[in-house]
């Protein structure tokens, strides 16, 4: 399974692929803007988000990373992700464009925009991350568009099953993969882990062998667990949730043991002696 950091904080994605940890990134304007203040707030940097994008590049080092469009309409997002893939992927040959498998939005039927604006950029060689995907048919539709990695939000649809059933909760509680008791689904799928299995079997079951899933929104380290297990091919997380899934109490018990019990003449050998 390869790990994908949802970020756009230079220092996260420098982190993680200097632990050798990391195998893409997913971006989003938001994540975008939010990168660029903070880095002016912390160290007083100006810097154009042009030239910020280009630094996200270089720091991936050649993996993948997903640049999202913000236009609605087929046009528009074929024409910005022409313009992004273009402006951006001579950085470091490594570009990805996230197209929304569905733009409709306010009563503005866009059905079909999506996966033709998938369709477009795939035939133009311009390899395409369908996002906003909530559904194993809708996965299905952009694998037969063309797209490269399908993202399934996962835990977004365990929040619409919690609202659907009136269940109070915190952003990263955890959701049982086996959705909750009784007939509480949405139309079949029992929880994000369940849609993100389903995605994977579908996929494989028909050989689609030039798309990979990718889960998204990932809430804590306990789902990242089970989208690994049920096959996904990608997962990408915040950097809080690498750190967490390295930490256990066990592990800071068991080192102040061994460092507890070393005795002097190993420690002398492995040059730790003082």
């Amino acid at each position: 399974m390869k790990l994908f950091l949802d970020t756009a904080h230079l220092e996260e994605i420098e982190k993680a692929s200097e632990a050798g940890l990391l195998d893409g990134v997913t971006t989003n304007p938001s994540l975008m803007k939010e990168a660029v203040e903070d880095l002016h707030r912390e160290r007083g940097d100006e810097i154009e988000l042009e030239e910020y994008i280009e630094r996200i590049l270089e720091a991936a080092g050649g993996l993948p990373v997903s640049l999202e469009v913000t236009g609605h309409t087929y046009e528009e997002m074929v024409e910005e992700g022409e313009r992004l893939y273009d402006r951006f992927n001579d950085v470091n040959d490594n570009v990805f464009v996230k197209i929304p498998v569905n733009p409709s939005f306010n009563g503005e039927k866009r059905t079909y925009h999506g996966v033709r604006a998938i369709q477009e950029l795939t035939n133009k060689d311009i390899p395409v991350n369908a996002t906003l995907i909530f559904t194993p048919e809708q996965a299905l539709m952009a694998a037969k568009a063309g797209a490269k990695f399908v993202s399934p939000f996962a835990g977004r649809i365990n929040d619409l099953i919690r609202e659907n059933n009136d269940v109070e909760w915190q952003k990263g509680d955890y959701f049982p993969a086996k959705g909750l008791e009784g007939e509480n689904d949405d139309n079949g799928i029992k929880s994000g882990i369940d849609m993100v299995r389903e995605c994977v079997e579908i996929i494989d079951k028909y050989d689609i062998e030039d798309t990979e899933v990718l889960a998204a929104s990932i809430r804590n380290k306990r789902m990242l667990r089970e989208a690994a297990i049920v096959g996904s091919d990608i997962v990408t997380v915040p950097p809080d949730i690498i750190e967490d899934s390295l930490e256990h109490q066990k592990t800071v018990e068991g080192m102040k043991s061994f460092t507890d019990d070393t005795v002097e003449e190993y420690a002398e050998i492995t040059g730790e002696s003082s």
